[in-house]
């Protein structure tokens, strides 16, 4: 009788261990559609209730096919974003992913305007054709750039710096003529950026790069997180003593097979109040 129930547990274990390797292979097809309200007093009255997409590492590659690239446009223009905001990563391995991700990426809808940064896999690949493309596709680079996005006479600003792995970071070019008044949104692909950012004048910063960790443990833990600071920034709002980030798990994935585990990927909706 003990051997027998020793064998259903050993049973039951690997019947276990084999779903939840099957749902590793599910969930990078099972995107979360994540909303974020974001209440500042600085945030003009006129933008109230604007609505921000935000889309990170998206990784166009084997692995994450032009077709799931169409599926996500048609995923996010269904969200109806007024503004699209782009965290980097657009492809992965190869320099050749590069042009017919950007083919979809232009289909993108969002009466505001597109809008987005490199990230490192974009500097490995090509930054030259990555923003040639971006540029085709009619997404505009803030990579160490920035502008004020009007409407009925008020503002605010969008900006963002350029990949901390790979480029210069020059946030001035988005500060410069920022008031303590004023609302300004920062886009940094690499969330570790944020520990140097000693200014009031960035209401939020927007990232990607960890990916959630991908492969966690039940959500709680990452074995491995892309970032000197460990855990602290792999996921969600976290706030410091002079911003806050939100740090996107992503859309794609890096490897050569597409896995995540309880890391869904993600697109953020983030309502301005």
């Amino acid at each position: 009788m003990k051997r027998l129930k020793l064998k259903r547990i050993s049973i039951g274990i690997i019947s276990l261990g084999f779903i939840l390797f099957i749902y590793a292979f599910i969930e990078p097809y099972w995107i979360q559609v994540k909303k974020i309200e974001i209440a500042d007093s600085s945030v003009p009255r006129s933008f109230k209730g604007t609505k921000i997409v935000f889309v990170t590492d998206i990784h166009h590659s084997k692995v994450y096919p032009r077709s799931r690239v169409k599926a996500l446009v048609q995923k996010i223009n269904g969200l109806k974003p007024d503004i699209m905001l782009l965290g980097g990563d657009y492809v992965n391995k190869s320099i050749s992913y590069i042009e017919p991700c950007f083919e979809e990426l232009k289909e993108l809808k969002a009466p505001m305007g597109k809008y987005g940064v490199m990230g490192n896999h974009d500097h490995w690949e090509s930054k030259e054709l990555t923003l040639l493309n971006m540029e085709k596709a009619g997404i505009k680079s803030l990579d160490n750039d920035s502008l004020w996005l009007y409407k009925n006479g008020e503002k605010i600003k969008i900006g963002g710096v350029g990949d901390y792995w790979e480029d210069k970071q020059i946030i001035e070019n988005t500060i410069h003529d920022v008031g303590e008044n004023d609302f300004a949104i920062l886009l940094s692909h690499n969330p570790d950026y944020v520990e140097k950012i000693k200014t009031n004048k960035i209401d939020l910063v927007l990232s990607g790069h960890t990916h959630g960790g991908q492969v966690t443990l039940f959500g709680l833990w990452a074995p491995f997180v892309p970032s000197q600071y460990g855990q602290k920034y792999r996921e969600g709002l976290i706030r410091n003593e002079y911003t806050q980030v939100l740090v996107s798990h992503g859309i794609g994935n890096v490897g050569y097979y597409p896995v995540r585990f309880f890391a869904r990927p993600q697109i953020h909706v983030i309502e301005l109040k």
